[in-house]
């Protein structure tokens, strides 16, 4: 198969025909690069740091007053070199694609910087600084709970409300290309009422991606129905309506009639599986949205793994646990599972991103992954069975060389700027360590 890519990054020939020309690189297996369709870029810096026990049960609440301490003190020259780290490491794994949900959009003190679009400005920066393909999700952020709750003082640096979210969609407007796209976010039906999320809907360009959280936790539904007497996925749908330009988010606790509104609909569902274990949440379910036809892919969330292999394998391992068997996530078309989970995913990550991935074809993007066909788990492996072996087989990150928007960013399984990043990376770390010290 030849591959050709022109300047601007997009794939001009797909030729598999042609005899290979002279001079021209060779690999043996090539995957078209994966999309991260839900990522709060920030909290990379807290992982591995709220794994102790507290007094009383810990959920995700608990972690969620955690999360909110640390992005009160965030600055926006942290926020982009913690970015920048995670994207290396997203792309060093096989991510080409985020979908960056993003909610620290004020002052720590609440107060709205001079450009709205700051710190949704220095995320695009890491994106352009490492090379990761981008799809900003400015996030409207209202209310503490349903019934337009107040927002606690943690949450002040969240607040937005549909013209907030309007205007800085609107001041990244020069920056959409190739490499970057901007869509909405509505957090959640227990951050932005139902009007608002609506408005917010109506008011963004029609082509444009919209995200939301939701169904992630039972206390969530529960207070759902209290409120309106419906269960999240069903008022969003009732009240609302969803389709192919919505991705939810998480989407763990759905009854039958829901699953099937999802599927219908042609929304992406947002699975997140090694967050969704991180932080108790539950599991999917799976096997009966694909039964339906359902379109999912997957987001690394929280950033506790920042491999699509993991993401990948514990979305279908879950599903073995919960079903006592083997092979849950294929189709009697594809029953592949290693191949069914990575074109699936590809294909629902696409649509959420609103950008023109997915796939090695021509007039898509040049988002490639050169895989190490000298590992040994890869050694005189038939095609059939390459997937099968990348995402069920060991540890070891077979990825060896990234082209995102035909820009080589990863040669030999490092980053062409792995140690500049790494370094503005530890000296924010640095920087908040000391803060957290003299604040106690």
């Amino acid at each position: 198969m030849l591959l050709e890519w022109d300047a601007l990054g997009d794939l001009t020939r797909v030729d598999a025909q042609a005899a290979p020309p002279l001079g021209v690189a060779r690999a043996d297996y090539v995957l078209p690069g994966m999309v991260n369709l839900h990522s709060h870029a920030f909290q990379r810096a807290l992982g591995g740091l709220t794994e102790r026990a507290g007094e009383g049960p810990d959920s995700f609440w608990t972690w969620r007053d955690l999360m909110y301490r640390f992005a009160a003190r965030i600055t926006p020259e942290q926020i982009e070199a913690i970015a920048a780290q995670l994207f290396v490491e997203c792309l060093r794994h096989g991510y080409t694609s985020v979908c960056e949900f993003h909610y620290l959009q004020r002052a720590p003190d609440g107060e709205a910087y001079a450009r709205p679009a700051e710190t949704a400005e220095r995320v695009a920066g890491a994106a352009h600084a490492t090379g990761m393909g981008l799809t900003l999700l400015p996030v409207l952020y209202s209310h503490a709970g349903f019934g337009e709750q107040p927002l606690r003082p943690e949450q002040r640096r969240f607040r937005t409300g549909v013209d907030d979210i309007l205007g800085i969609v609107e001041a990244l407007q020069p920056l959409r290309g190739g490499q970057l796209e901007v869509g909405a976010a509505p957090h959640s039906l227990r951050a932005a009422g139902i009007a608002q999320v609506r408005e917010l809907a109506a008011g963004l360009p029609a082509e444009r991606p919209l995200h939301i959280h939701i169904a992630e936790q039972m206390p969530e539904v529960e207070q759902s129905i209290a409120f309106s007497g419906r269960r999240p996925v069903e008022y969003l749908v009732e009240q609302v309506g969803i389709d192919a330009r919505w991705c939810l988010v998480h989407a763990t606790h759905l009854n039958d009639a829901e699953v099937a509104a999802i599927a219908h609909s042609g929304a992406v569902a947002g699975l997140c599986p090694t967050t969704e274990a991180n932080l108790g949440d539950g599991l999917f379910p799976l096997q009966a949205f694909i039964e339906l036809g359902g379109r999912f892919g997957i987001g690394s969330d929280s950033h506790v793994s920042q491999s699509p292999v993991e993401e990948l394998r514990w979305l279908e391992y879950g599903q073995r646990l919960v079903h006592q068997r083997r092979n849950i996530a294929f189709t009697r078309q594809q029953r592949d599972v290693g191949q069914y989970l990575w074109q699936t995913a590809l294909r629902g990550g696409a649509q959420a991103a609103g950008r023109k991935v997915g796939a090695l074809a021509q007039g898509l993007r040049a988002d490639l992954l050169v895989l190490d066909g000298s590992h040994p788990n890869l050694d005189g492996v038939g095609d059939e069975d390459v997937l099968g072996r990348f995402l069920f087989c060991g540890n070891d990150n077979l990825v060896r060389d990234v082209l995102c928007g035909g820009r080589w960013v990863v040669q030999g399984g490092r980053h062409v700027a792995q140690e500049a990043v790494a370094q503005r990376y530890r000296q924010a770390l640095s920087e908040l360590r000391e803060l957290r010290e003299v604040s106690q």
